[in-house]
């Protein structure tokens, strides 16, 4: 074949195998090749955020034998570049010819066909899957930097972050596990939310900060030693200026993420008790020093400080959060939170659309607990970046060990609560090692 011939080969090339090495060979045969590279936001948009980004993966390529050229792919339709570059051929493996990317094939040939280009599919290596060496690297864990670094990742690639509460080693595995498949797509959490609330639940104590640091971060260890996702820490009031930093520098260290501090002061009350309870909100300024040198405190860029706004919950109203939004955010806060306890959205939603007049690139945090009705969709569209489920699995947890220990006292026996129950052989083979 000539070399004047362009040749196309759109790839993701996260974990190189044997099989991306076979479908560059492949591909020098034809011509020229350019390797257009899937971005981190295309990646995520069907599956996992990759384990190297963009820039890493692109450089691993441009040093490949064969490659010529590597630009970006920035989604899975290949129109964009193909039509760009008008190649002669595509090559791909003929593992797409089914599953998600079976329409995405289909278009590659139609457009092809405007020019007289034509499709090649090198037969699939056998043996070989990104997804078990995935898996693979999941059971080898990760690392505190490489876990930290990985919101900030997160926010960059995908529409919104998919936080769900975990407060124990098994809730986690829920979450680091649970995968659904809608409209062709692997839907999962991104990350876990170690909330006040179910921790201090889960050992039998009021929501009111009484739960020490200490335990709290047993807890966060529990759940890092068997995931990998990154972690959001609820951190309460933050407590006082001067431990807050010692909060920061520790949560940074283990690997934490992020934490989120809410701007109330007094005994910690729950948020969603509302006016029901005394509540008081924090002077702006004494919050905004808090932040301030929380930011000084921390040693990576990785680490993000949220300012979490309870105005809304306290009846002040939007502008009162917006006044403190910003107050805060010029202080150094990464992002913010807005909360409500209200069971519509109207004025988590019109505080969204003030918000982001001025700040375009700001990530913005929803927590729809009472506002329950709302789609992650819609959320997207308000100019939200992450929504936490923040007390689900505690609270389906609560109402199915009740009803096992009801049905063992009602019937005198076991028998009847096998009905809510996960069966024994199940519950061995959940944790690896077990059997």
């Amino acid at each position: 074949m000539s070399k004047k011939n362009k040749v196309y080969i759109g790839m993701s090339a996260d974990l190189i195998h044997p099989g991306h090495i076979n479908i560059l060979k492949e591909a020098v045969k034809y011509g020229t090749v350019t390797v257009g590279l899937l971005t981190d936001k295309a990646i995520a948009s069907y599956k996992r955020l990759p384990h190297m980004n963009y820039n890493y993966r692109k450089l691993v390529f441009e040093n490949l034998k064969g490659v010529d050229e590597v630009i970006p792919q920035n989604t899975l339709d290949y129109s964009e570049n193909l039509i760009k570059l008008k190649p002669d051929f595509v090559v791909h493996g003929d593992d797409w010819k089914n599953g998600i990317q079976k329409k995405t094939r289909q278009k590659v040939i139609d457009l092809l066909q405007t020019w007289g280009g034509k499709l090649i599919e090198p037969s699939y290596t056998e043996g070989i899957s990104s997804s078990l060496l995935n898996e693979k690297i999941k059971l080898i864990g990760t690392t505190p930097d490489l876990r930290r670094n990985k919101l900030l990742r997160l926010l960059d690639a995908k529409p919104i972050v998919r936080v769900i509460e975990a407060h124990s080693g098994l809730s986690a595995l829920i979450a680091e596990n649970i995968i659904e498949h809608r409209e062709n797509k692997k839907e999962e959490f991104d990350a876990v939310w170690s909330s006040s609330l179910t921790d201090s639940t889960v050992k039998g104590k009021p929501d009111i900060e009484v739960v020490s640091l200490d335990s709290r971060l047993e807890t966060v260890n529990q759940i890092f030693e068997v995931t990998t996702k990154p972690m959001i820490y609820d951190g309460d009031t933050g407590g006082k200026v001067e431990h807050f930093v010692f909060t920061v520098r520790t949560l940074e260290r283990l690997g934490v993420s992020a934490i989120i501090i809410e701007d109330k002061e007094g005994l910690k009350k729950n948020s969603l008790l509302g006016n029901d309870v005394e509540q008081k909100l924090a002077d702006i300024n004494d919050f905004s020093k808090k932040i301030k040198e929380g930011k000084k405190a921390q040693v990576t860029d990785d680490f993000l400080i949220f300012a979490r706004l309870e105005a809304l919950i306290l009846k002040r109203g939007v502008d009162e959060c917006l006044k403190r939004a910003q107050a805060y955010l010029e202080n150094g806060a990464d992002g913010i939170m807005i909360h409500s306890n209200d069971t519509k959205p109207d004025e988590v939603l019109d505080f969204a659309k003030k918000f982001r007049i001025k700040n375009i690139d700001i990530p913005l945090i929803a927590v729809p607990s009472t506002y329950n009705t709302i789609y992650e969709d819609e959320l997207i569209q308000a100019g939200f970046n992450v929504v936490i489920y923040a007390n689900h699995l505690l609270r389906a947890a609560y109402p199915a060990m009740t009803e096992a220990a009801s049905l063992i006292l009602k019937n005198g026996r076991s028998y009847e609560s096998e009905k809510v129950c996960m069966s024994i052989k199940d519950i061995l083979n959940l944790i690896p090692g077990t059997n």
